[in-house]
């Protein structure tokens, strides 16, 4: 029998997954973490957001397991990818859009738009 990917991963988890790497905000967050653990306030700069902005997507992505976070001294925070998995995508998708950018960017099918009309589940 062979295997094919909706029989080795379950397609609405793997949706979701993708749909949180969706949000700029999370993403350019995750990005940053790229280079190591950073305090909220290295996100915020290298974000370019409020630091409550900020702290409320850190709080989505611990709480979805992408990310951890490690106390510090003096009532820091450092937070860092959870998982080395995470890194390979976040670097592979860096090499894609090297290659696929230019016609990601030009796409105007609709359903690339954010969210996704009637072929949402729920």
């Amino acid at each position: 029998m062979a295997v094919t990917a909706s029989s080795r991963v379950d397609l609405g988890v793997a949706a979701r997954l993708f749909h949180g790497l969706s949000d700029p905000t999370r993403l350019s967050i995750l990005l940053a973490l790229l280079d190591g653990e950073r305090r909220v306030t290295d996100l915020v700069a290298a974000v370019g957001s409020s630091q409550s902005n900020v702290s409320n997507h850190l709080a989505c992505l611990r709480e979805c397991g992408l990310v951890v976070d490690r106390p510090a001294e003096r009532r820091q925070v450092f937070y860092s990818i959870a998982r080395p998995e995470l890194y390979e995508v976040l670097v592979a998708s860096e090499r894609l859009l090297a290659e696929a950018g230019h016609d990601v960017r030009l796409c105007t099918n609709p359903l690339m738009e954010t969210g996704c009309g009637e072929d949402c589940d729920g």
